[in-house]
């Protein structure tokens, strides 16, 4: 480090006076104190993470508020390891302060853009709760239950437990569709098709029951039941929409639902659709 320089004037002569600076310590005992706060921040993190998510498991009514504290916890530790790491070290005057930042500016323009952008969308989802672990959200094209949210990417797990990561920097680009927004209860819709001149209101009233008789739903007066009907060109559609008491019976409760109904359908003679001919489901 180049120590600044001091001018002083004293009559019709300029001093430079070039003042000390104290040199920062970088020793084989610093980096290892560096290494061994990062690893303690990593393991306090992982710790945390591990508690809370089993605390989460045993308490399915509290399951997604206790999950929201996992990434504010692992942020909080790994800001404060990197404060303890950067801070003595960093002692740098204005000008040098301007010289890195530049220089940063630069590798982000050209190489990390996507790693910074990332980055941000992690600040983003930690302090505006776009959505929190264990919420069903949809992502781009993907759709699953939020399992991690870190500072550079959020972990989904889909239907089939398959677990796809996620960039942060999605915030950015592509719609976020947050299906329960940090509820256990969760809007499902169950949809069952049925031909043209079906008879509508007994077909109505058949997934009513399916719905109602389901071991998953949860109804009262702010979750009530409802029935839609989509006229399409070759047939109709009945949309069950009612609410389940935990998001992940989401699937279990459609496929209960929609066997049920059909079972019933069939049982009563309210026909499906055929398929279109190839040209005119063209058209």
């Amino acid at each position: 480090m180049i120590p600044p320089l001091l001018f002083e004037r004293t009559g019709q002569v300029t001093v430079i006076l070039q003042t000390p600076v104290e040199a920062v310590p970088l020793d084989v005992w610093t980096l290892f104190n560096a290494v061994l706060t990062l690893v303690g921040a990593y393991l306090l993190a992982q710790l945390v993470r591990f508690g809370l998510s089993a605390l989460a498991e045993r308490s399915p009514t509290r399951r997604v508020t206790i999950k929201l504290f996992i990434p504010i916890v692992s942020f909080i530790f790994y800001a404060t390891a990197v404060y303890i790491v950067l801070g003595p070290l960093l002692q740098l005057s204005a000008t040098q302060l301007l010289a890195v930042s530049g220089l940063l500016g630069a590798a982000i323009g050209f190489g990390l853009k996507d790693l910074f952008a990332g980055v941000i969308g992690g600040v983003l989802l930690i302090t505006e709760r776009t959505y929190r672990v264990g919420d069903k959200v949809e992502l781009g094209t993907d759709y699953g239950e939020v399992t991690g949210i870190g500072l550079r990417a959020t972990t989904l797990q889909t239907a089939d437990d398959t677990q796809i990561t996620v960039p942060n920097a999605t915030l950015f680009t592509d719609a976020v569709a947050n299906a329960n927004d940090g509820s256990p209860e969760m809007l499902v819709v169950v949809p069952v098709s049925v031909a043209p001149d079906a008879d509508l209101e007994r077909a109505k009233q058949i997934m009513r029951e399916a719905l109602v008789t389901s071991q998953y739903v949860y109804v009262d007066d702010d979750h009530p039941i409802a029935i839609r009907i989509d006229d399409q060109t070759y047939y109709r559609t009945v949309r069950g929409k009612a609410y389940v008491a935990d998001l992940r019976d989401e699937f279990a409760f459609k496929s209960d639902v929609a066997e049920r109904v059909l079972t019933a359908f069939e049982r009563e003679g309210i026909e499906t659709p055929s398929l279109p001919p190839p040209d005119l489901d063209r058209r």
